[in-house]
């Protein structure tokens, strides 16, 4: 499956969409908009998504480049059924279209000393795993699993989904909250359980999958670790694209339809109600109502007028914290390094300096770690016959650093190649035939990402749940957010909770019937 210029238009072969239905605009295509359009499209709305870029995805769009395909964000599934949930509202199966392929190990994480953990799914081979560091720490883990698996029951099956659109709703879990004690840190959290420096490295750099600091972020999301062990790590065959091939197929199966190359410049406000939005062409849309994929903080500071935010103002915005920013080069190779796993975690010499090098002194450190993706390990179609495809991918601060990324993004390049070739990819620079980088510039002029963050609000506990911007915006009526701002946060299940929410905010469209 891939996109065509028809997958702009409706499907003739659809059910015809009521011209009296609501019309709902939807501004973004990554997972979040994908999903809210068609959650929407499943209750009556008459959709419309507009898409700034020429492809659809967003942060999960695609490279192609010299027969490699590299996709550009997302590059693992895990809680599939909440795709199998799109797929059913349209009488489709999501197996039908995409081939989800479960991951082993989830990933291969690599020392500084150049001893490897292979984090799997299965329960027996970790713990003989962590049994090579320390037999000692074996009870612990199990004991920390039972805490993960117990925030993840409060934190995921039954606050992921739902809105916190007042502070009422976020007082009545404070007291669950208190009781898994979520204001400790993801690390803090681990280290009680597990003494061995190198797993609790293991144990607790899940955030950074979503742009925390395990040093910061709550302990809620160390609700990732039995999220994974529960539904497993999976990777689509075809790569992450075949999937928002597939979400746009669904749209377009509801007669509703996708615009590319169709920026918003601005939300259109009339007496605190969204009234649709007008395009940098000075086109306008007219819409019952808009759903914002666009980056939280840019939709607030950039689309939405400053005379309708009298909580999202420019001075809470730029006081704000923010994620960290991301540099990634996706390269092919000539050759196949069949030893390389699908995913590995390449770690520096050091955890947390360098973490506080990234989030709190913003400053490009020297040393730096590493997750290295090799989707050709599952499916070679990514790369022409006897080549791999890869990408990888390094934390960097966001752009408050002042970081010069024009100058500094080929020496930084040129550094991860000479580590990737001094560890896991020997020869490296030789087999090198086709290049990209994308820095935090790129996050910021072509995703509009505020500050070049990587996955917008730092999640850290006072910008969670009621403190993020609300699924149902706090400013403007008639204007919805989903996506990695808002709650519950950043990742694929979380932008896809994201449009989960809208089931509950969003009235029915036969309400304006």
């Amino acid at each position: 499956m891939s996109i065509s210029v028809n997958s702009i238009l409706p499907n003739p072969d659809a059910p015809a969409t009521a011209s009296a239905a609501p019309h709902a605009v939807v501004i973004g295509s990554g997972f979040g908009g994908l999903a809210a359009a068609i959650r929407l499209g499943a209750r009556g709305y008459r959709v419309t998504i507009l898409e700034k870029l020429d492809a659809p995805g967003g942060r999960a769009c695609v490279h192609r480049q010299d027969g490699f395909t590299f996709d550009a964000g997302p590059t693992i599934i895990t809680a599939p059924f909440l795709l199998e949930e799109l797929w059913a509202l349209c009488g489709r199966r999501l197996a039908d279209d995409v081939e989800l392929r479960p991951m082993s190990p989830f990933y291969r994480i690599r020392f500084d000393d150049g001893e490897t953990f292979d984090y799997s799914g299965d329960p027996e081979a970790t713990r003989r795993e962590i049994a090579r560091f320390s037999s000692a720490d074996v009870a612990g883990y199990d004991r920390y699993l039972r805490a993960s698996e117990a925030i993840f029951r409060v934190g995921f099956e039954q606050l992921g989904d739902q809105p916190f659109s007042s502070f009422g709703a976020m007082a009545r879990i404070v007291p669950q909250m208190l009781r898994l004690r979520s204001h400790r840190s993801v690390y803090s959290l681990v280290a009680k359980y597990v003494a061995d420096p190198r797993l609790r490295m293991v144990l607790s750099f899940h955030p950074l999958l979503i742009g925390g600091n395990p040093f910061a972020a709550s302990s809620i999301y160390s609700l990732i670790s039995f999220l994974e062990q529960h539904w497993g790590v999976h990777s689509a065959m075809g790569g992450t694209g075949r999937i928002v091939d597939g979400m746009v197929d669904l749209v377009r199966s509801q007669g509703n339809r996708l615009r590319l190359n169709s920026e918003v410049a601005e939300i259109l406000v009339e007496a605190g109600r969204a009234t649709g939005v007008r395009l940098s062409s000075g086109e306008v849309l007219p819409a019952a109502i808009v759903v914002s994929n666009a980056d939280a903080a840019w939709t607030y500071r950039y689309l939405v007028p400053a005379s309708a935010r009298r909580r999202w103002t420019d001075r809470r915005i730029e006081r704000a914290r923010y994620s960290n920013g991301l540099f990634v080069w996706y390269f092919g190779t000539r050759r196949r390094y069949e030893e390389v796993p699908h995913h590995s975690i390449l770690l520096g010499p050091r955890y947390r300096g360098l973490l506080d090098d990234i989030f709190n002194h913003r400053v490009l450190a020297e040393d730096f770690s590493l997750y290295l993706h090799r989707p050709t390990a599952t499916d070679p179609s990514l790369a022409p016959a006897g080549c791999d495809t890869f990408y990888a991918l390094s934390p960097v601060p966001h752009l408050e650093a002042g970081i010069d990324w024009e100058a500094r993004a080929e020496p930084y390049r040129r550094a991860i190649e000479r580590r990737l070739a001094d560890t896991v990819l020997p020869g490296l620079g030789e087999q090198v035939i086709t290049s990209r980088v994308t820095t935090p510039l790129d996050f910021q002029s072509r995703l509009l990402s505020y500050r070049g963050a990587g996955f917008s609000f730092e999640p850290v506990l006072r910008q969670s749940a009621w403190f993020r911007p609300h699924n149902r915006s706090e400013d403007v009526a008639g204007l919805y957010i989903v996506g990695a701002g808002t709650h519950p946060g950043a990742g694929v299940p979380g932008v896809l909770s994201s449009a989960r929410v809208l089931d509950r905010v969003v009235p029915h469209a036969s309400t304006f019937s």
